[in-house]
């Protein structure tokens, strides 16, 4: 190994020989084990104990019957688990996993699963070690063991000391020689003994588990006392626990967990299709109920192209024009020599370079630091050598500097507030140069310099502290980052989606007040705070901040920390963008932390809830939107599987409460083919219904999935008109046919008015579907091409309806027989008396929501 590294040549040998830098695949959950899971969860449970009761009772096609529900319930669920876990592992490889490397005397960019044994690797304050390494550079380096070690105390490392793959480094900068990879790591090892590891469980798997437990104790409580009614009218045991059985089934939602998943698969899915990429899927429902958006301005709001455009010397001013990174562009005002001596002062203190890539110039590293480099390229007309320092003095949020030792001088460049200070003999002028620059939206540094005395022993163990002071100001550098083209029209479509909007960031305030003004961000009146400014009372920071359109400068990491929690405390579900290494604990207290994808650290996007693939602001708002509509998706399937229930139930209700004398309109058997044929495909489709127009034109819905306004709509207006269709066609078909309730109906009028009655509920059903794609809006308003899954479910249902009915064997299995042509045109009224009392429940809504 040289200083320069290995050549292309030879990585390329080593990684066929070694194999790719990945640690090995963790051996899988057997197949049968998981759907075993699926099949021994509460509600199968209570089905199996039935199916089990069923067959002691004599009763084996009802049996059967459960354990088919059960059986095509968990195959089903297990296919979906299956389909998101593979949809999370495909988003998981959209991150970037990208490392500097030295090859071929330069440093370069390769993905991490190149790098081999003796690669040089260059790393910076939050990137994780991509191998097992030993520094050969270390300027202030501390890492972040706690991964393997437990311990939260970042670990100082000097050259000579080793780290292990999978850390992060969390303060300073370092070279190091990679002496493991993939397999060979320790991180390697120690994952084949974490691989039985479970996560613990997130909220909302924990209301649905409330929800599971709630339903059914419900259904089991009412079944045990329609056992004890129906005995105690002098009902045999027998038909008693028949029609005890039949009411669990009927309130039991067998398909809830699996719809749910999969609405959440779905959701990651679409937001992934625009840049989001969700880490776990839970934080999709979370996301919908966002009120607060507190975001960054480098790369979210503008387009973190940096173009140094102006540079103030204290003997003149140069601007400086040219195109995206690269190196030509026009140069023009005095004092040229001096601006370019700052330029390259700038260039030692930073790791950042612009490269040429397939044809075009891109920044590697920091995009600050590559626009350092072609200005310096500009204004020398020429390439500068790669300087290697002896020494760096890394960035921090504390020092706001950087510097480095190079030969025999200290170059420094950082926030004019923490290098003028350690300058000797600073212009007046400088001070109103940098207001000046920053008052026009440009990002200033400034840049300075010190000779260093004597030999380099004799400063080399000294503290950054002792060093930094003293120094010659060489100019200011005045850096134009452009906002994104579209992000004024994003920011007005967050405000009508009733969110508040925070500006956090680390730049001069007179910069971010100019870029906030410029891109419609600052609110009326302004309000523009430094995070020295902020007030150390909790309640007393909440009510300050606690307004649209705040922003707030100069932020450390403990403020930003600081400043999610006191939203928290006002009542809103924050969503906080970071991209630092000292980001992290803002990002885990947020509700929704949001890390940059692109010039994010791996730290950062290890504790974020969401990477923006892009780094844009407005996938923010994407990912919020879509938060929204599967929130509303989870309501949409609850309030389908609900009213069926409903419908299910209406039968055994009326014959207890005739003491037996009103024949059941539905069997036990019919319900099981309700559940499959109807709850099912259309409650999948459901699920998947895309974002609504107006899902970003109100504010953010607070509620948990099963609220007042749900159960209203299912117990007091579709369950009951669904219901009362369905006992009215089965009292037509049997009064038709000449039954009195003196006697026992005819078997053949029975198994015809049970059929008017499931064709109903399925009718029934098929409006319900449509009527519940949206709590406010019509089902006719919405159109039928935004959701083709559920006219595919719909027809799946119709089909399985003429099924149920008109295949003999099929049709007396679950005993019903084809209902006479006047008993199916009542059952056919079900679709417009369910869209009918849905019109009318949603316009009274309205009309309630106006006054």
């Amino acid at each position: 190994m040289t200083a320069a590294g290995l050549t292309s040549d030879r990585a390329a040998e080593l990684l066929k020989q070694e194999g790719p830098n990945l640690l090995p695949a963790e051996k899988p959950v057997s197949q049968w084990r998981k759907l075993w899971g699926e099949l021994t969860h509460f509600f199968a449970l209570m089905l199996w104990c039935a199916a089990a009761l069923a067959f002691l009772a004599d009763l084996p096609q009802l049996g059967v019957a459960i354990i088919v529900v059960v059986l095509v319930n968990g195959v089903f669920a297990h296919i979906q688990q299956e389909r998101a876990q593979h949809a999370a592992a495909r988003l998981r490889g959209l991150l970037p996993a990208d490392v500097l490397v030295r090859r071929d005397g330069r440093v370069r960019t390769v993905h991490a699963s190149e790098l081999v044994v003796n690669d040089v690797v260059v790393l910076a304050a939050g990137d994780r070690v991509p191998a097992d390494v030993v520094l050969v550079l270390a300027g202030a380096c501390a890492v972040d063991e706690s991964m393997l070690t437990g311990e939260s105390n970042p670990v100082p490392k000097t050259a000579g000391d080793s780290a292990w793959g999978g850390t992060f480094l969390v303060n300073g900068d370092a070279e190091a020689a990679v002496t493991a990879t993939g397999a060979r790591t320790r991180l390697a090892g120690i994952a084949l003994l974490t691989t039985g590891a479970v996560s613990p469980p997130t909220p909302l798997s924990l209301e649905l588990r409330r929800i599971v437990r709630v339903v059914a104790s419900v259904a089991l409580a009412i079944a045990a006392l329609f056992f004890l009614v129906s005995l105690l009218v002098g009902i045999q045991w027998r038909d008693s626990f028949l029609f005890a059985i039949g009411v669990a089934v009927a309130l039991v939602p067998e398909g809830l967990l699996p719809t749910v998943t999969l609405s959440l698969a779905m959701g990651a899915q679409r937001m992934a299709s625009r840049n989001a990429l969700v880490r776990n899927l839970e934080a999709v429902e979370t996301l919908g109920s966002t009120t607060f958006i507190c975001t960054d301005k480098t790369g979210t709001l503008t387009q973190n192209r940096m173009n140094a455009v102006e540079v103030f010397t204290p003997t003149g001013r140069v601007s400086i024009a040219g195109e995206g990174y690269s190196p030509e562009g026009t140069v023009l005002g005095e004092g040229r020599e001096e601006a370019a001596e700052a330029a390259l002062a700038a260039l030692a203190a930073s790791h950042g370079r612009a490269e040429l890539h397939e044809g075009q110039w891109r920044a590697s590293g920091d995009p600050m630091e590559a626009a350092i480099d072609v200005l310096a390229r500009r204004l020398t007309g020429r390439a500068r050598a790669e300087m290697a320092p002896s020494r760096r003095f890394a960035f921090d949020p504390v020092r706001r500097r950087e510097s480095a030792i190079v030969g025999q001088n200290l170059f420094c460049k950082g926030a004019p507030e923490a290098v003028l200070p350690l300058c000797v003999e600073v212009p007046p002028e400088v001070t109103q140069q940098v207001e000046h620059m920053a008052s026009r939206g440009l990002r200033v540094i400034a840049v300075a310099r010190r000779g260093m005395a004597g030999p380099p022993g004799s400063w080399e163990a000294r503290r950054a502290e002792d060093i930094e002071c003293g120094m010659e100001l060489l100019g200011l550098i005045g850096l134009h980052d452009p906002p994104r083209p579209d992000v004024g029209d994003i920011i007005r479509t967050a405000r009508q989606a009733g969110l508040k909007l925070a500006m956090i960031t680390g730049d001069h305030p007179a910069t971010a007040a100019a870029i906030a003004r410029e891109i419609g961000l600052m609110g009326e009146p302004e309000r523009v705070l430094e995070g020295t400014d902020l007030p150390e009372d909790e309640q007393l920071l909440g009510a300050l901040l606690d307004r649209d359109g705040v922003v707030v400068s100069r932020v450390s990491p403990e403020q930003k920390l600081r400043v999610a929690k006191a939203l928290q405390s006002r009542g809103h579900v924050v969503a906080m963008t970071g991209d630092g290494v000292n980001d992290g604990p803002a990002l885990r207290e947020a509700d929704i932390g949001v890390a940059m994808g692109l010039s994010g650290t791996d730290v950062a996007r290890e504790a974020a809830d969401l990477v923006l693939l892009d780094d844009h602001f407005g996938t923010i708002v994407a990912a919020i939107e879509q938060g929204r509509a599967t929130y509303s998706n989870i309501h949409r399937f609850l309030t389908y599987h609900l009213t069926d229930n409903v419908a299910e139930l209406t039968p055994f209700v009326v014959w207890a409460l005739s003491g037996g004398q009103f024949p059941l309109a539905l069997g036990v058997l019919q319900i099981l083919a309700l559940d499959i044929g109807t709850d099912l495909l259309p409650a999948l489709a459901l699920g998947a219904e895309p974002p609504g127009k107006h899902v970003l034109a109100r504010p953010p819905e607070r509620r948990h999935l099963m609220d007042r306004q749900l159960m209203v709509r299912v117990f007091c207006v579709l369950g009951p008109v669904e219901a009362a269709v369905e006992m009215g066609a089965f009292s037509a078909v049997l009064f038709g046919g000449g039954w009195n309730r003196a006697e026992l109906p005819d078997p053949a009028l029975l198994m015809a008015a049970s059929g008017a009655a499931f064709a109903a509920v399925v009718l029934g059903q098929l409006a319900n579907a449509f009527a519940c794609r949206s709590a406010t809006v019509p089902p006719w308003r919405l159109g039928l091409g935004t959701n083709k899954l559920l006219v595919w479910a719909v027809l799946a249902e119709l089909a399985v309806l003429a099924a149920c009915l008109y295949v003999p064997q099929l049709a007396a299995l679950l005993g019903q027989a084809p209902p006479p042509a006047a008993g199916l045109l009542l059952a056919a009224l079900a679709v417009p008396a369910v869209l009918a009392a849905d019109w009318a429940y949603k316009a009274a809504r309205s009309r309630g929501n106006r006054r």
